[in-house]
Protein backbone atom coordinates (compact mmCIF):
# COMPACT_ATOMS: atom_id res chain seq x y z
CA UNK A 1 0.00 0.00 0.00
CA UNK A 2 3.14 2.04 0.25
CA UNK A 3 3.71 4.85 -2.18
CA UNK A 4 7.39 6.14 -2.11
CA UNK A 5 6.89 8.28 -4.88
CA UNK A 6 3.02 9.04 -5.30
CA UNK A 7 0.99 10.69 -3.08
CA UNK A 8 -0.25 8.88 0.16
CA UNK A 9 -3.13 7.25 0.34
CA UNK A 10 -6.32 8.58 1.84
CA UNK A 11 -7.55 5.56 4.35
CA UNK A 12 -10.79 6.32 6.29
CA UNK A 13 -11.71 3.73 8.60
CA UNK A 14 -15.19 4.84 10.27
CA UNK A 15 -18.67 5.35 8.16
CA UNK A 16 -22.00 4.40 8.15
CA UNK A 17 -24.45 2.98 6.16
CA UNK A 18 -28.10 2.46 5.99
CA UNK A 19 -27.48 -0.71 8.06
CA UNK A 20 -27.17 1.21 11.18
CA UNK A 21 -27.54 5.07 11.11
CA UNK A 22 -26.37 6.65 7.78
CA UNK A 23 -28.55 7.94 5.23
CA UNK A 24 -26.36 6.12 2.22
CA UNK A 25 -27.31 2.70 1.58
CA UNK A 26 -24.24 0.32 1.54
CA UNK A 27 -23.63 0.64 -2.01
CA UNK A 28 -23.75 4.26 -2.15
CA UNK A 29 -21.46 4.83 0.92
CA UNK A 30 -18.52 2.90 -1.16
CA UNK A 31 -19.47 4.98 -4.44
CA UNK A 32 -19.61 8.18 -2.62
CA UNK A 33 -16.01 6.61 -0.61
CA UNK A 34 -14.86 6.25 -4.60
CA UNK A 35 -16.23 10.12 -5.33
CA UNK A 36 -14.27 11.49 -2.43
CA UNK A 37 -10.95 10.01 -3.37
CA UNK A 38 -10.13 7.54 -0.72
CA UNK A 39 -8.52 4.28 -1.63
CA UNK A 40 -9.38 2.56 1.44
CA UNK A 41 -13.10 2.25 3.49
CA UNK A 42 -14.03 1.26 6.48
CA UNK A 43 -17.80 0.06 6.96
CA UNK A 44 -18.39 -0.09 10.72
CA UNK A 45 -22.01 0.19 11.17
CA UNK A 46 -23.76 -0.22 15.10
CA UNK A 47 -23.41 -3.61 16.51
CA UNK A 48 -24.23 -5.19 12.89
CA UNK A 49 -22.81 -6.68 9.95
CA UNK A 50 -25.57 -6.19 7.31
CA UNK A 51 -23.86 -3.45 5.23
CA UNK A 52 -21.28 -5.88 4.16
CA UNK A 53 -22.21 -8.31 1.44
CA UNK A 54 -23.91 -5.16 -0.44
CA UNK A 55 -21.27 -2.53 -0.02
CA UNK A 56 -18.20 -6.02 -1.28
CA UNK A 57 -21.03 -6.45 -4.48
CA UNK A 58 -20.75 -2.36 -5.14
CA UNK A 59 -16.87 -1.50 -4.25
CA UNK A 60 -15.85 0.81 -7.43
CA UNK A 61 -12.64 -0.50 -9.28
CA UNK A 62 -9.68 0.92 -7.36
CA UNK A 63 -11.54 0.93 -3.77
CA UNK A 64 -10.62 -1.09 -0.66
CA UNK A 65 -12.84 -2.18 2.00
CA UNK A 66 -12.39 -2.84 5.03
CA UNK A 67 -15.50 -4.45 6.64
CA UNK A 68 -16.17 -3.83 10.81
CA UNK A 69 -18.65 -2.53 12.93
CA UNK A 70 -18.59 -0.31 16.00
CA UNK A 71 -19.68 -1.88 19.02
CA UNK A 72 -21.72 -0.74 21.67
CA UNK A 73 -20.17 -0.78 24.89
CA UNK A 74 -20.20 0.62 28.77
CA UNK A 75 -17.28 0.96 31.49
CA UNK A 76 -18.70 0.45 34.81
CA UNK A 77 -16.14 1.58 36.75
CA UNK A 78 -18.09 4.73 37.62
CA UNK A 79 -21.75 5.64 37.81
CA UNK A 80 -23.57 5.65 36.19
CA UNK A 81 -21.44 3.38 33.54
CA UNK A 82 -19.70 5.52 30.93
CA UNK A 83 -20.79 4.61 27.40
CA UNK A 84 -18.35 3.65 24.93
CA UNK A 85 -17.74 2.65 20.97
CA UNK A 86 -15.45 -0.03 19.88
CA UNK A 87 -14.17 -0.23 16.49
CA UNK A 88 -13.74 -3.79 15.01
CA UNK A 89 -12.03 -4.40 11.98
CA UNK A 90 -11.68 -7.24 9.93
CA UNK A 91 -13.40 -10.41 12.28
CA UNK A 92 -15.19 -13.15 11.58
CA UNK A 93 -19.12 -12.25 11.15
CA UNK A 94 -20.11 -15.59 11.85
CA UNK A 95 -18.20 -15.98 15.13
CA UNK A 96 -21.03 -17.62 17.48
CA UNK A 97 -20.47 -15.39 20.68
CA UNK A 98 -19.91 -12.16 18.64
CA UNK A 99 -22.59 -12.86 16.61
CA UNK A 100 -25.11 -13.55 19.96
CA UNK A 101 -24.04 -10.41 21.75
CA UNK A 102 -24.20 -8.59 18.34
CA UNK A 103 -28.03 -9.76 18.03
CA UNK A 104 -28.65 -9.16 21.92
CA UNK A 105 -27.51 -5.48 21.52
CA UNK A 106 -29.63 -4.69 18.64
CA UNK A 107 -32.70 -6.02 20.08
CA UNK A 108 -31.90 -3.83 23.48
CA UNK A 109 -31.33 -1.15 20.98
CA UNK A 110 -34.51 -0.98 19.05
CA UNK A 111 -36.64 -1.65 22.47
CA UNK A 112 -34.88 1.86 24.05
CA UNK A 113 -35.99 3.26 21.06
CA UNK A 114 -39.47 2.03 21.40
CA UNK A 115 -39.44 3.36 25.02
CA UNK A 116 -38.29 6.58 24.30
CA UNK A 117 -41.02 7.32 21.71
CA UNK A 118 -43.58 6.52 24.45
CA UNK A 119 -41.94 8.54 26.66
CA UNK A 120 -42.48 11.63 23.87
CA UNK A 121 -45.04 10.78 23.26
CA UNK A 122 -46.49 10.41 26.14
CA UNK A 123 -45.85 14.21 26.47
CA UNK A 124 -48.34 14.92 23.42
CA UNK A 125 -44.84 14.90 20.90
CA UNK A 126 -46.66 13.32 17.39
CA UNK A 127 -43.94 10.79 16.40
CA UNK A 128 -44.92 7.31 15.17
CA UNK A 129 -42.97 4.11 16.47
CA UNK A 130 -43.72 2.41 12.80
CA UNK A 131 -42.79 5.68 10.87
CA UNK A 132 -39.12 5.38 12.60
CA UNK A 133 -38.97 1.56 11.59
CA UNK A 134 -39.97 2.38 8.13
CA UNK A 135 -37.37 5.51 7.98
CA UNK A 136 -34.90 3.36 9.18
CA UNK A 137 -35.28 1.03 6.31
CA UNK A 138 -34.24 -2.05 8.32
CA UNK A 139 -31.50 -1.06 9.90
CA UNK A 140 -30.43 -1.27 13.40
CA UNK A 141 -32.55 1.58 14.96
CA UNK A 142 -31.09 4.37 16.66
CA UNK A 143 -31.45 7.95 17.99
CA UNK A 144 -30.60 9.51 14.62
CA UNK A 145 -33.95 7.89 13.35
CA UNK A 146 -35.51 8.97 16.10
CA UNK A 147 -34.00 12.56 15.97
CA UNK A 148 -35.15 12.79 11.81
CA UNK A 149 -38.91 12.01 13.03
CA UNK A 150 -38.69 15.00 15.63
CA UNK A 151 -36.97 17.28 12.41
CA UNK A 152 -39.92 16.15 10.10
CA UNK A 153 -42.53 17.10 12.49
CA UNK A 154 -40.73 20.48 12.73
CA UNK A 155 -40.49 20.44 16.61
CA UNK A 156 -36.31 20.53 16.02
CA UNK A 157 -34.19 21.77 13.18
CA UNK A 158 -31.51 19.47 12.48
CA UNK A 159 -29.84 16.69 14.12
CA UNK A 160 -27.54 18.37 16.91
CA UNK A 161 -30.86 19.95 18.10
CA UNK A 162 -32.37 16.90 18.57
CA UNK A 163 -29.47 15.35 20.89
CA UNK A 164 -30.07 18.35 23.20
CA UNK A 165 -30.75 18.33 26.61
CA UNK A 166 -34.36 19.34 26.14
CA UNK A 167 -34.82 16.55 23.36
CA UNK A 168 -32.61 12.84 23.26
CA UNK A 169 -29.51 14.34 24.77
CA UNK A 170 -31.11 14.02 28.34
CA UNK A 171 -34.67 14.56 28.56
CA UNK A 172 -36.03 11.90 26.55
CA UNK A 173 -32.62 9.70 26.85
CA UNK A 174 -32.65 5.93 27.96
CA UNK A 175 -29.60 3.67 29.19
CA UNK A 176 -28.79 1.65 26.54
CA UNK A 177 -28.01 -2.67 27.57
CA UNK A 178 -24.80 -2.13 25.55
CA UNK A 179 -21.72 -4.25 26.02
CA UNK A 180 -19.21 -4.15 29.28
CA UNK A 181 -15.82 -2.96 26.86
CA UNK A 182 -13.66 -5.46 28.50
CA UNK A 183 -15.98 -8.35 27.41
CA UNK A 184 -16.22 -6.82 23.97
CA UNK A 185 -12.57 -6.49 23.17
CA UNK A 186 -11.82 -10.27 24.33
CA UNK A 187 -15.10 -10.96 21.82
CA UNK A 188 -13.53 -9.38 18.87
CA UNK A 189 -10.30 -10.80 19.28
CA UNK A 190 -11.67 -14.22 19.86
CA UNK A 191 -13.42 -13.26 16.20
CA UNK A 192 -10.16 -12.71 14.76
CA UNK A 193 -10.57 -8.79 14.35
CA UNK A 194 -8.56 -5.67 15.81
CA UNK A 195 -10.57 -3.85 18.49
CA UNK A 196 -10.01 0.21 18.20
CA UNK A 197 -11.81 2.46 21.00
CA UNK A 198 -13.31 5.48 19.12
CA UNK A 199 -13.32 9.19 19.65
CA UNK A 200 -11.91 7.80 23.52
CA UNK A 201 -10.84 11.47 24.50
CA UNK A 202 -14.57 13.41 23.46
CA UNK A 203 -15.56 15.25 26.06
CA UNK A 204 -18.04 17.29 24.00
CA UNK A 205 -20.01 13.60 23.71
CA UNK A 206 -19.93 13.98 27.43
CA UNK A 207 -18.09 11.96 30.49
CA UNK A 208 -14.32 10.02 29.06
CA UNK A 209 -12.80 7.54 30.80
CA UNK A 210 -9.10 7.41 32.76
CA UNK A 211 -6.36 7.23 30.75
CA UNK A 212 -5.67 4.25 33.47
CA UNK A 213 -8.68 2.59 31.85
CA UNK A 214 -7.46 2.76 28.40
CA UNK A 215 -4.33 0.90 29.27
CA UNK A 216 -5.56 -1.57 31.24
CA UNK A 217 -8.17 -2.16 27.73
CA UNK A 218 -4.60 -2.55 26.17
CA UNK A 219 -3.27 -5.19 28.33
CA UNK A 220 -6.85 -7.03 27.80
CA UNK A 221 -6.12 -6.76 23.41
CA UNK A 222 -7.18 -3.14 22.35
CA UNK A 223 -5.26 -2.61 19.22
CA UNK A 224 -5.78 1.23 18.92
CA UNK A 225 -6.85 4.24 19.71
CA UNK A 226 -8.67 6.80 17.08
CA UNK A 227 -7.13 9.84 17.51
CA UNK A 228 -8.28 12.05 14.67
CA UNK A 229 -12.21 13.03 14.55
CA UNK A 230 -14.11 15.69 14.48
CA UNK A 231 -15.24 15.37 18.26
CA UNK A 232 -11.21 15.96 19.68
CA UNK A 233 -10.38 19.23 19.99
CA UNK A 234 -6.56 19.18 18.98
CA UNK A 235 -5.70 19.33 22.31
CA UNK A 236 -7.55 16.05 22.51
CA UNK A 237 -6.19 14.90 19.73
CA UNK A 238 -2.30 15.07 21.09
CA UNK A 239 -3.33 13.57 23.98
CA UNK A 240 -4.37 10.36 22.40
CA UNK A 241 -1.27 10.48 20.02
CA UNK A 242 0.96 11.06 22.89
CA UNK A 243 -0.92 8.05 25.25
CA UNK A 244 -1.36 5.55 22.73
CA UNK A 245 2.52 6.03 22.15
CA UNK A 246 3.15 5.18 25.73
CA UNK A 247 1.07 2.04 25.19
CA UNK A 248 2.17 0.86 22.36
CA UNK A 249 -1.16 0.98 20.71
CA UNK A 250 -1.74 2.08 16.68
CA UNK A 251 -3.52 5.19 16.27
CA UNK A 252 -6.08 5.78 13.46
CA UNK A 253 -8.06 9.02 12.04
CA UNK A 254 -11.91 8.65 10.71
CA UNK A 255 -14.65 11.52 9.31
CA UNK A 256 -17.13 8.74 11.52
CA UNK A 257 -19.52 9.63 8.63
CA UNK A 258 -23.30 9.06 8.98
CA UNK A 259 -23.97 10.98 5.39
CA UNK A 260 -26.77 13.91 6.49
CA UNK A 261 -27.06 12.99 9.46
CA UNK A 262 -24.04 14.70 10.23
CA UNK A 263 -21.94 17.85 8.58
CA UNK A 264 -19.01 15.90 8.74
CA UNK A 265 -17.83 14.66 5.39
CA UNK A 266 -15.73 11.25 4.11
CA UNK A 267 -11.82 11.59 4.43
CA UNK A 268 -12.61 14.42 7.00
CA UNK A 269 -9.83 12.79 9.06
CA UNK A 270 -7.55 9.71 7.64
CA UNK A 271 -5.63 7.00 9.16
CA UNK A 272 -1.61 6.81 8.19
CA UNK A 273 -0.58 3.42 6.01
CA UNK A 274 1.55 1.86 9.03
CA UNK A 275 -1.66 2.01 11.18
CA UNK A 276 -3.83 0.78 8.39
CA UNK A 277 -1.01 -1.85 7.65
CA UNK A 278 -1.16 -3.27 11.14
CA UNK A 279 -4.67 -3.68 10.88
CA UNK A 280 -4.91 -5.87 7.87
CA UNK A 281 -1.51 -7.64 8.97
CA UNK A 282 -3.67 -8.89 12.06
CA UNK A 283 -7.04 -9.26 11.13
CA UNK A 284 -9.14 -12.63 10.40
CA UNK A 285 -11.31 -11.53 7.08
CA UNK A 286 -9.18 -9.81 4.28
CA UNK A 287 -9.24 -6.73 2.67
CA UNK A 288 -11.81 -6.27 -0.34
CA UNK A 289 -10.53 -4.79 -3.31
CA UNK A 290 -12.76 -3.06 -6.22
Amino acid sequence: MTSPTGPAPRIDLHAHSTASDGTLSPADLVRAGAEAGLDVLAITDHDTTAGWAPAVRALPPGLRLIRGAELSCHWSGAQPPVPLHLLAYLFDPDHPELVAELTRVRAAREARGERIVALLRADDIDVSWPDILSGAGGGTVGRPHIAQALIRAGLVASTREAFGPDWLGERYRLPKDDIDVFRAVRLVRAAGGVPVFAHPRATRRGRVVPDELIAELAAAGLAGLEADHEDHSPAEQAHVRALAAELGLLVTGSSDFHGTHKSVQLGAFTTGVEAYERIVAAGVTEVASG
